[in-house]
Parts: C-alpha cells; structure tokens; sequence
C-alpha cells in the first residue's frame, strides 16, 4: 500500500498536513499529530500495516496492541478519504 499521487505533506510547527492536490475525490486537508504524521510518511513508499508498525515500535515506547491500533485507526481513516492505494 502506499499513499496515493496527487496527496502532498507538510510539517510545520509540530503539526503534519496532507493535502488533496486534486484529481482524489477528497477537497481538502489533514491535519495530523506527530504520530499520524508518522504512519503517513511511511506511507510515501510501498509498506505493509506490519511494517508501519515495526517502525513505530522502533521509535516509540509502547506496546504493540497500541501501535497496531493506532495505526489500523489512521490507515482506515485514510482509506475512507482514497488516499491510499492499496
């Protein structure tokens, strides 16, 4: 899965953003936490759900029922949206 052309990101001041630059259905932007921005940077090349989370317990201490839930959290957002290509 990867995030899908025509998304672009951004972080600024501890704030991630995505946004649609057209042609995805979806007008408008994401704005994101550190942690979401994370999984959408991951997201910038081919990966799996399992590798996102692999990185995630490489950066982050906690446990991987958590991670993997968050990151099942995002990705479902971002699939509700279209901006994964899976």
């Amino acid at each position: 899965m990867k995030l899908k052309e025509g998304f672009i990101t951004h972080q600024t001041q501890g704030e991630h953003i995505t946004v649609s630059a057209g042609g995805s259905g979806f007008n408008g932007l994401i704005r994101s936490n550190g942690t979401a921005g994370f999984i959408v940077e991951c997201l910038k090349t081919d990966t799996t759900e399992e590798a996102i989370v692999e990185k995630m317990l490489a950066k982050y201490d906690a446990p991987r029922t958590l991670i993997a839930a968050d990151v099942a959290k995002v990705l479902a957002s971002l699939r509700e949206i279209g901006a994964i290509d899976d």
